[in-house]
């Protein structure tokens, strides 16, 4: 087990806010505040609203799109217009783009059971096709679209990835990577054609503000309340959900159109990732490490029961194929380019670990002495 040190700068220039744990301050970007009227959309979800509090709290004004019917928890302490918008809507888009100077696609539908893949791609390709054409026609002067490293090829053999690792679109194992690749493709033909998009492309956030959870925070919440007796080893890029917010809005300034940048933290094991949850929640971490093979019937017979009872599956196929690879990146670019920071991934953890402290999803009375100190 690898050792994590909490002390010293991670948590400075930070505040508590709103509920939602820490959001950035003091590490404004300079010429941001003067950007105009600036679109966030999915602003209500994890990445969406990490985006958003950092530009309110850079004295950007911003716009924020939701769904109608969406938990607007995450807004509580943003200010700014608030505006209905769907992304299979393309009149909806129209209005929400009007009179922005720039634009940040964040939102997405990210799941990794899919029943009907082809609403996922409704949203993920058509919509962000729709939305950046609507920008376009608006005279928007630059989007920055979020992607994700699902999105770009894997090495798999613990070398870390890169923006430029060979990748096709047969390599994507489940309809949210295959949907995200053929997204990233359109997006970029239309920079081709000269519209001014840059990409980014987070690993996997964790932090505050993840209220529904994602995939990943429901992974960090299991383990905290240690509901995990087992797992299957893998690995994966864990990133502070603010550093891929601030490395939005360096991409906004800094970023070359056309271009992508990957916006990671730290590689680890899964088992590692666990063991950090675990001791920081003051809990045992599983000593029962899973083969994937004899799993895969099961998780077929989960995902047969999930169709019938609408339910979400314990696991799937597709995330066990998954598994087979070590999931690492490198942002080696986005630290040249952009000025791109990301903090240790303990920080990411304890951060999620307060918030959801907060909502009281979490006993903070177990917590590690390290997450007390600032919950």
């Amino acid at each position: 087990m690898r050792r994590y040190f909490l002390q010293g700068g991670g948590f400075a220039g930070m505040r508590r806010g709103c509920g939602l744990g820490f959001g950035v301050v003091g590490a404004g970007v300079s010429g941001i505040a003067a950007a105009g009227l600036v679109l966030v959309t999915g602003a209500t979800g994890f990445v969406g609203a990490a985006v958003a509090r950092a530009l309110a709290g850079r004295g950007v004004s911003v716009r924020l799109m939701h769904r109608a019917g969406s938990d607007l928890a995450n807004l509580a302490c943003v200010p700014g217009e608030r505006v209905v918008g769907d992304l299979t809507d393309p009149a909806s888009l129209g209005r929400a783009v009007a009179g922005c100077r720039y634009v940040f696609h964040v939102a997405a539908d990210y799941r990794l059971f899919v029943p009907d893949p082809a609403a996922m791609r409704r949203i993920n390709i058509d919509g962000t096709v729709a939305l950046l054409r609507a920008a376009r026609a608006a005279g928007v002067e630059r989007v920055v679209y979020t992607s994700s490293v699902a999105a770009l090829g894997l090495i798999g053999d613990g070398t870390p990835a890169d923006e430029l690792t060979p990748n096709e679109a047969a390599d994507h194992v489940g309809p949210y990577k295959r949907s995200k690749y053929e997204a990233e493709v359109a997006v970029r033909s239309l920079a081709a054609q000269g519209l001014d998009v840059v990409i980014v492309n987070p690993t996997a956030p964790v932090g505050p503000g993840d209220i529904k959870p994602t995939p990943t925070g429901r992974m960090v919440l299991d383990a905290a309340r240690g509901k995990m007796p087992a797992y299957v080893e893998t690995g994966m890029n864990i990133v502070h959900v603010d550093d891929v917010a601030a490395g939005h809005i360096l991409a906004l300034e800094r970023g070359r159109s056309g271009e992508s940048y990957i916006l990671g933290g730290e590689d680890l094991m899964l088992s590692d990732i666990i063991g950090l949850i675990t001791k920081l929640a003051g809990r045992k971490p599983p000593r029962v490490k899973l083969p994937i093979g004899p799993l895969m019937p099961l998780a077929a017979a989960m995902e047969a029961w999930a169709r019938v009872s609408g339910t979400e599956p314990l696991m799937t196929r597709d995330t066990l194929t998954m598994a087979r690879k070590l999931m690492f990146f490198s942002s080696a670019k986005a630290i040249g380019a952009l000025g791109y920071a990301p903090r240790p991934a303990a920080m990411a953890v304890r951060d999620a670990l307060v918030d959801f402290s907060r909502r009281g999803l979490l006993d903070r009375a177990r917590f590690h002495p390290d997450v007390l100190a600032v919950s």
